[in-house]
């Protein structure tokens, strides 16, 4: 509590942040008005101002003689409210497939009157920890989710318990976190790792890459399909080779290892990427090598977004529905909200789609 707002505030929004972050529980008595004014050095004035207003909001409720407990947000109490704030929270914002994402979630939402509280972790598990507590404490009356980092856990699991526990309803879009029970749309990323390899290998290699960023259980999904694929065409293991690399290392890593494989006795003939956005920052490597795409090396995409027709080279990709799931993903919750018939772990998934182009061809 050192900000310059007013002291009353201040432990307003501390008490928020300890119901936000699971700390206290829907049912869950409060420390009394003595015992937080000398916590925090308050007078008992300003603590009683701070609950005062958290009661008003419908946080907190006294009980005669017993003393001040955690209330539950229900839906009827936000929608009694008028809260009509949907809120979504994406790995990024502004760029890659992410924009057309939040078009399609928004599109669905306005249509029903409802309106969109955006949020990103730009990939990091403390900062979803942080865009939890702020929806929470926004009172949204619904949230989407997309994981960060979701093959790495989910150290934010009381975060999403209090979500639950105040009876938010919430959906979870590319992926979702194995510990929690709640509906998710995504792609189906095993079988679109399995029909990028396939249609690799039917065209003839025999020495393919795959690059995957396996921080993120999308990333492993697809190396899985790869790697399924490589084994139904009984490739030896010198025939392929993966490179795994994290968030962090996705600007350098893939590239310097590309590097060394296209420079090696046996270099690959075919690569096939995580994503385009990938694929992409790759073909500068394979410029300055002087080497042609795809008379001396095939090399395929994931997600069909805007970068897969961006360069002089067009990718052969898997398609992503993007605005599409967005919408659909909305649509569920909306459902969820005023009909509550999306029941607990159901899982949507859009089949992988082939676009070919012309970054791949036959390998004689």
């Amino acid at each position: 509590m050192n900000s310059q707002s007013p002291k009353y505030l201040q432990l307003k929004e501390e008490i928020l942040s300890w119901i936000a972050g699971g700390r206290y529980r829907p049912g869950d008595k409060l420390p009394s008005e003595n015992e937080l004014a000398e916590q925090f050095s308050l007078s008992r004035q300003t603590v009683r101002q701070s609950i005062g207003e958290l009661v008003q909001e419908g946080w907190l409720s006294r009980e005669q003689g017993k003393g001040t407990f955690v209330s539950r947000q229900s839906a009827d109490r936000r929608s009694s409210s008028g809260n009509r704030t949907v809120g979504i929270i994406t790995t990024s914002i502004s760029d890659y497939i992410f924009p057309s994402i939040v078009r399609g979630v928004e599109s669905a939402l306005k249509d029903k009157g409802y309106r969109l509280l955006l949020s990103s972790t730009d990939h990091r598990k403390d900062r979803e920890r942080e865009c939890l507590e702020m929806m929470l404490s926004h009172s949204v009356c619904a949230l989407i989710v997309e994981p960060t980092k979701s093959a790495e856990g989910n150290p934010n699991f009381d975060n999403y318990l209090a979500i639950e526990d105040h009876g938010i309803p919430m959906l979870m879009i590319n992926e979702s976190y194995p510990d929690l029970q709640c509906p998710s749309v995504r792609v189906d990323d095993d079988a679109g790792g399995l029909m990028s390899a396939k249609y690799i290998l039917e065209l003839g290699h025999r020495r393919i890459a795959g690059f995957f960023k396996t921080d993120d259980l999308q990333g492993v999904r697809r190396m899985k399909g790869f790697i399924r694929a490589c084994r139904e065409y009984q490739l030896p293991p010198e025939g392929s080779t993966i490179v795994r690399y994290s968030t962090e290392e996705k600007e350098e890593l893939p590239q310097r290892m590309l590097r060394e494989l296209l420079l090696s006795e046996h270099p690959p003939t075919a690569i096939v990427c995580y994503n385009d956005q990938l694929a992409v920052s790759l073909l500068d490597t394979i410029r300055e090598l002087g080497l042609r795409i795809p008379e001396d090396l095939s090399i395929i995409g994931y997600d069909d977004s805007f970068l897969a027709t961006a360069t002089e080279i067009k990718l052969t990709t898997i398609e992503h529905p993007k605005s599409g799931l967005g919408e659909q993903a909305a649509n569920l919750l909306i459902a969820q909200l005023e009909k509550g018939n999306v029941p607990p772990n159901k899982e949507m998934l859009y089949p992988p789609k082939l676009i070919v182009r012309q970054s791949t061809m036959e390998r004689h």
